[in-house]
């Protein structure tokens, strides 16, 4: 079996063969459209690990026949970059091709390493491609930011993985065609999963449970990857999860009770077993933002603004880390007071909808735009709210056929208990009017 290790193997030489990030390199999209035009700026790619920042700068240089150097800010030495320089103005007074410069892991270099490129990106001597995988707002100094165009890669997709596993298994002068392989549907989604749209891990895994296959059959060739292979080459078990099927539903359901049951234990327990299974974390954040409406209500309408700032959170921060803000939210739920008024009200609501079909807009609250709408009535006795004592009018707002209609009852736990003392209020206003017979059209 080659030496060479898999993924470097199956590095993309060209754009056609490299899969994701179609949001910079679709058509009509920044980096498409740069090099169509045959140039591009100096450039930060920000992403996480295995997303195709080395050999996007790889294949930039290519396409723009430029001269591609390497440089490590892990490995190298400020006192190397000078060497580079000094070829790179050789290479110009010869009329050779320009320099791509690629730094990786630029983030590692100090402020003062920093500086160094400052001058020659500014004079357009080099173009620099920094990749790093850690936020450039606070890792990279600002004279150097400004002049570089940032974009942000994301993690391979599960279309993306997938096209790589039947690469390397297919492909026979670079990948594992040769051994003619196959891999179980359940093996293949274990090792998609905890690749964590990581490229590289995903051919590194794949790579040591393809030799286990093979140990595994006398002849060598037609071997079957199982799951047992790819949990012994990524050393973890597959918790039993399937996302289309009952174990899925068994989860979330015993997420969500625990959150409506108040218990914040359960619910962290419960979430990180979907987490370690492979459960998309956007998922779990939309459920939080359901449970806020559902089960909290307006006995805390804070509730709301937090489940949605926490998936904002885990968006800018991505996973691992924007995982805490998930758990934050499901402690902050669990431990809420809990109503489902509004849920409740508004299912009324819509069972009165399919019961009554389209009722019309009583006319005192219809729009009236034009003199023709005026002239027959629409608008006519509508009552200003802020006329009059505590903005209440008594003027109906419902179809007469719905006239009384109850949907909302807020119960008395949190916030809803306000609510409910003022709607009570109200009420009793409106009761008053009505006996004085002031009540509105």
């Amino acid at each position: 079996m080659m030496q060479t290790p898999l993924a470097e193997r199956l590095r993309p030489r060209d754009l056609e063969e490299f899969v994701g990030q179609s949001h910079l390199l679709g058509r009509g999209k920044v980096l498409n459209t740069l090099l169509t035009q045959g140039t591009i700026p100096s450039l930060i790619l920000w992403g996480p690990p295995g997303c195709g920042k080395t050999t996007l700068a790889r294949i930039f240089a290519q396409r723009l026949e430029a001269n591609f150097v390497s440089f490590s800010a892990v490995l190298s030495k400020v006192s190397e970059l000078r060497a580079i320089i000094e070829e790179t103005k050789e290479n110009r007074r010869n009329g050779r091709p320009g320099t791509i410069l690629f730094v990786d892991e630029i983030h590692r270099f100090n402020k003062a390493q920093q500086d160094a490129f400052l001058p020659h990106v500014e004079t357009g001597l080099i173009t620099l491609i920094g990749a790093t995988t850690e936020n450039p707002s606070f890792e990279i100094i600002s004279p150097l930011l400004s002049r570089c165009k940032v974009l942000v890669l994301r993690p391979l997709d599960r279309a993306a993985l997938e096209t790589l596993v039947k690469r390397a298994l297919t492909d026979r002068e670079r990948g594992l065609g040769m051994l003619e392989l196959s891999i179980e549907p359940e093996a293949e989604d274990i090792l998609i999963q905890r690749s964590d749209g990581d490229g590289r891990t995903l051919f590194n895994n794949l790579e040591v449970a393809s030799r286990l296959a093979v140990s595994a059959r006398p002849e060598g060739k037609g071997a079957t990857i199982t799951l047992a292979m790819i949990e012994e080459a990524i050393q973890q078990k597959a918790l039993r999860y399937d996302k289309a099927g009952e174990e899925h539903y068994n989860l979330i359901s015993a997420f969500h009770k625990s959150l409506r049951g108040s218990d914040p234990d359960a619910a962290l327990y419960w979430m990180a077993r979907m987490l370690a299974a492979g459960e998309d974390p956007h998922y779990i954040a939309r459920r939080i933002v359901r449970f806020a409406s559902e089960d909290v209500g307006n006995a805390d309408p804070h509730a709301l603004t937090l489940a949605v700032n926490a998936l904002k959170s885990f968006d800018f921060l991505g996973s691992p880390e924007g995982e805490l803000a998930l758990a934050q939210a499901a402690v902050y739920m669990a431990t809420a007071p809990k109503s489902n008024a509004v849920y409740k009200a508004f299912g009324k609501a819509q069972a009165d909808v399919q019961r009554f079909g389209t009722l019309p807009v009583p006319m005192h609250i219809r729009n009236a735009p034009t003199r023709l709408m005026k002239e027959i009535g629409y608008g006519k006795g509508y009552q200003y709210a802020h006329d009059y004592p505590d903005a209440i009018t008594g003027q109906e707002y419902l179809p007469s056929e719905l006239r009384g209609r109850i949907y909302y009852e807020p119960t008395i736990r949190g916030h809803e208990r306000i609510i409910k003392e003022r709607l009570d209020r109200w009420r009793k206003i409106l009761a008053r009017r009505r006996a004085q017979k002031t009540i509105f059209p």
